[in-house]
């Protein structure tokens, strides 16, 4: 919906009022003079007439006559809601959901007790008191009043409306609401299946009569001011329980919040629960053997932030199924048991923060599936496990805060996906290992080895971390000079190297890093003068140079501007106009003033008259023939500061693309070409020719994107090779990808291209996602695709898909300047034009709204989508549909079987056994979930990458991990990418 809707719904609500009666004259109805709901109507109506029924949202009875589901739910309406609305007397179905309504709820809508099964009125604005009519709505089914603003208490004839209530699911979540649970005991809720009141005010005990509703699925209390004993009484029999919160109250347990045993026995019957959430609640006790009373269909457990104590029971071994393991926070002591070790699908495990003792498991690295492992602020002992190597899937290691002992294991070099690393406040000795800070170069948020008993140089290796956000290698006894090519850490925010023993000159390429926020080298012994890089830097706030033998002058301008003397204390060679530090003594005034002016009035002259020529004539004078000055000049101090991106002339690349011919053209685009060619050194290329058109308005844009290009690394992105320029021509160089686009896979009677299968595919989208969530969240210039489709996706040698044509016209300027709360971005000099391609383009767009993040993971759903379906976003065949979300959408969830079968027969492998479908079903299904969530019409409602990444590498694991299905897989890759 438009802005211009702002006043649409009291109008709509006085036009379906008229259809309400069953004698309406259509030619009394008054039109609509501003257009306001032109968006609602699915079809083109004379303005003589205007036929409500096939406006969007509004459905019918089968002679027209009765309006009888209202479903206008995410179209950004304002305003508040109509009383109205009271007069459809035959609604049955009310969704006004995730709109921008104010007000109070109209307390007219408890009129429609005949009819009304389902009222949805969530995230929205509204304000005031539950009206206590709508308790007589005794057919209602589905009640959602969560987010939003509701105050006041839950009116008791919410939950006590007759016996035989028909209610299944109450949401009230996310509100202000006061006062107890009003369930008395003579009221019984049978039928209902969900209980969600997460996040109000509500105080009391969880009431008794609530275990009446022993069809029971999903409670959820969250959140709140409930007080008592943990209601083992209410959950004893509720057999079909799966979901069970009750975190962040004031729960105790049983005899004086000393036994936890009962609860937990009194979950013995709900053999199907799944998630198990307690923190936050004081509960005192041990969880013993009571534990194997649990579910072995559980999940996740969340019993963090308690006052828990005793060991781990070994019987939590039973617990197969487990994925997540919370118990951080508590009295817990003794050794982490070795049993635990033995559920094999854990995924993450927190244990911090407890007084866990003895040495940490070696058979922790057996858990084939474990992310995360947080063992830090505990009494362990011993060395790190060299078995940790075995944990591919590690992404955070947090140790901190024991008594490890030994070296930082090079094993650890081996877990390639950590993004953050902390070893901190142990006891670790020897050097830092080159082959882990070597091996870890994908490390994206922080390496913290401080407070350790470190020693020898900092490895060189340590510059090629060009993502990673912090380093921490304070309080060790390091030495050495700090090495210039850390500045190679491009991302990098924090640094701390203080309390060491480094020595020598502080490197200015520190202070030359694009987004170094706070740097501290205090506490050692560094000399000479603090180089200017600091002073300029827009990006630093906290400097802390104490403690060293730095002198020279230092002026209190640039981002020195903010600091005090605190910053320079115990260098006492230095001076300057900081307040509170030494006048610097004025020495030579006119010789230094005088000296340089004589000598550049002598040399600028000589130079000028025959410097030139002689350059001109030289090797590199030639070389500027193919360039323009202010661009020859910016290209060449890049590649000699960086000669992994090779000088290749414009006449080479003429002899690689045989002139640009026609024969090694390979895709063209709205700005530009792109040809293949072959260097001297048998290199293949891709030439990505700007249009000659386009080439001037965008020239500043190219400039930009080259640098984007050049420090966006990642494994799913494009890389670049060099760039060449000249005035009328701006190409860039990349590799040549010898299995073409995703596009051709796609659809391989058009281009007459191999298909691909469901693995391949699913692990397609998983690079892709991981790609584009390094762009919106590690990258050092942050990047807003704008424009992703398979035509943009390219598959080298091994089928690995590499993200492209992310910058010619969309490159963010700056990350300060750009990214606003909304994660909304600023371009250059194409804000006028549609960012993306049709039928990718996010809805939004379409609006007037600036490209943010949102855009890109509403392309991504489309993609998703487009691969299981098989049909463009574009075709308008998609069953007459609006696009490919609604199209689907339509069919979800009880009539995709067409959907999903036709998926199966186009992406199946061949030979593969029938027994596997069942699983292939499974992933398909959960694609086409994954796509609708990514393209919901309101962004904010959206997941962000770097959570669709980790659905896409869940969905990828758990396809690779079933040997049934993958059979001689390899084998067949290989073919597969051969060809």
């Amino acid at each position: 919906m438009d802005s211009c809707s702002l006043l649409s719904f009291s109008f709509l609500i006085i036009v379906m009022t008229v259809l309400a009666s069953k004698d309406k004259d259509e030619s009394s109805i008054v039109s609509d003079p501003h257009n306001s709901l032109s968006t609602w109507v699915s079809s083109s109506t004379p303005s003589s007439s205007v036929d409500v029924c096939n406006w969007f949202g509004v459905k019918c009875n089968n002679d027209s006559t009765r309006v009888i589901e209202l479903d206008i739910s995410g179209q950004d309406l304002r305003g508040e809601i109509s009383p109205s609305i009271a007069n459809l007397t035959a609604l049955t179905v009310l969704d006004l959901s995730r709109n921008l309504f104010t007000g109070e709820i109209p307390r007219e809508i408890g009129s429609l007790h005949k009819t009304l099964k389902q009222l949805s009125l969530s995230e929205n604005l509204l304000q005031g008191n539950i009206p206590h009519e709508l308790g007589s709505l005794n057919r209602l089914v589905y009640l959602d009043l969560g987010t939003n603003r509701l105050t006041g208490q839950i009116p008791v004839e919410l939950f006590c409306n007759g016996s035989s209530s028909s209610l299944q699911y109450i949401d009230i979540s996310n509100n202000s609401l006061t006062g107890e649970i009003p369930l008395k005991n003579h009221c019984h809720l049978r039928e209902l299946r969900f209980l969600l009141l997460w996040s109000n005010k509500l105080v009391g005990d969880v009431p008794p009569s609530l275990s009446n509703s022993t069809n029971l699925k999903w409670i959820d209390l969250e959140s709140n001011l409930l007080t008592g004993e943990l209601p083992s009484q209410v959950i004893t029999n509720m057999p079909h329980l799966q979901f069970l919160y009750l975190s962040y109250n004031h729960f105790v347990s049983h005899n004086n919040n000393t036994n936890l045993e009962p609860f937990f026995a009194s979950l013995s019957n709900s053999s199907d629960l799944q998630e198990l959430e307690l923190a936050g609640n004081s509960l005192g006790g041990e969880i013993t053997s009571s534990v194997r009373h649990l579910s072995v269909n559980l999940v996740q457990i969340h019993l963090d932030q308690n006052r828990i104590h005793g060991s781990i029971p070994p019987e939590i071994s039973n617990l197969l199924n487990l994925t997540l393991l919370n118990l951080s926070s508590n009295l817990l002591t003794g050794p982490i048991p070795r049993e635990l070790c033995k559920l094999r699908k854990l995924e993450r495990v927190y244990l911090s923060n407890n007084l866990l003792t003895g040495e940490l498991p070696v058979e922790l690295g057996d858990i084939p599936r474990l992310g995360l492992l947080d063992l830090s602020r505990n009494k362990l002992s011993g060395s790190i496990p060299d078995s940790f190597a075995n944990l591919s899937q590690l992404r955070r290691l947090l140790l901190y805060g024991n008594h490890l002992s030994g070296t930082v294991p090079r094993s650890l070099g081996k877990c390639i996906n950590l993004e953050i690393l902390d070893l901190s406040h142990n006891n670790l000795s020897g050097k830092i290992p080159p082959e882990v800070v070597s091996n870890l170069r994908n490390l994206k948020i922080y390496l913290n080895l401080s407070s350790n008993h470190l020693t020898g140089a900092i490895p060189l290796e340590l510059s090629k971390m060009d993502m990673v956000l912090s380093i921490d290698l304070s309080s060790n006894e390091l030495s050495g000079k700090i090495p210039p090519q850390l500045g190679s850490c491009i991302a990098l925010e924090h640094l701390n190297l203080s309390r060491n023993g480094f020595f020598g000159p502080l490197p200015a390429s520190l202070g030359q890093l694009p987004y170094l926020k706070e740097l501290d080298v205090a506490l050692n012994r560094l000399t000479g003068a603090i180089p200017p890089s600091f002073q300029r830097s827009s990006t630093l706030k906290n400097l802390n140079f104490s403690f060293n033998m730095f002198s020279g002058n230092v002026s209190d301008r640039g981002s020195f501007s903010k600091l005090t003397i605190e910053s320079f204390l115990g260098d006492t060679l230095l001076c300057g106009s900081v307040k509170g530090m030494q006048t610097c003594k004025k020495k030579h005034k006119y010789a230094v003033v005088l000296l340089p002016v004589l000598l550049s009035l002598i040399v600028t002259p000589f130079l000028c008259v025959f410097g030139y020529p002689l350059v001109r004539r030289s090797r590199f004078g030639k070389n500027l023939t193919v360039y323009d000055e202010e661009e020859a000049e910016d290209e060449e101090k890049q590649n000699t500061k960086d000669p992994k991106y090779p000088r290749i002339s414009y006449q080479q690349l003429i002899e690689a693309t045989g002139g640009f011919s026609s024969s090694s053209l390979v895709g063209s685009g709205r700005f530009g070409h792109v040809y293949k060619g072959v260097l001297r050194n048998n290199t293949k290329i891709a030439v990505k020719v700007l249009d000659p058109k386009t080439a001037v308005e965008f020239s500043g844009s190219f400039k930009r994107e080259c640098q984007i290009l050049k420090r966006t690394r990642h494994r799913n992105l494009i890389r670049i090779i060099t760039t060449c320029s000249k005035p009328g021509f701006k190409a860039l160089v990349l590799p040549l990808m010898p299995n073409g686009s995703l596009e051709r896979h796609l659809y391989p009677g058009e281009y007459s291209s191999r298909s691909l299968d469901l693995v391949q595919l699913v692990s397609i989208c998983s690079d892709v996602a991981e790609g584009i969530a390094y762009l919106h969240h590690y990258s050092p210039v942050k990047v807003v695709h704008c424009d992703l489709k398979p035509s943009n996706i390219l598959l080298d040698d091994d089928m690995t898909a590499l993200v492209t044509d992310f910058g010619i016209s969309r490159l963010v300027q700056g990350v300060e300047d750009t990214v606003s709360t909304d994660d909304s971005v600023s371009f250059g000099s194409t804000d006028g034009l549609l960012c993306g391609s049709v039928g990718y383009i996010a809805p939004e767009y379409g609006m007037g709204r600036r490209a943010s993040i949102h855009g890109d993971v509403y392309s991504f759903g489309v993609l998703l989508l487009e691969i299981v379906s098989g049909r463009r976003p574009t075709d308008v065949a998609v069953n007459g549909g609006s696009s490919l979300h609604e199209f689907i959408k339509s069919h979800y969830p009880n009539s995709l079987e067409g959907i999903i079968e036709q998926a199966l027969i186009r992406w199946k492998p061949q030979g593969k056994p029938e027994r596997c479908d069942k699983l292939w079903r499974e992933v398909i299904l959960e694609m086409i979930e994954l796509g609708l969530v990514c393209t919901q019409y309101t962004p904010s409602t959206r997941p962000n990458m770097l959570d669709v990444a980790h659905e896409m590498g869940r969905l990828k694991e758990y396809l690779f991990a079933s040997p049934s299905l993958l059979h001689n897989q390899p084998q067949e890759t290989q073919g597969q990418a051969s060809s």
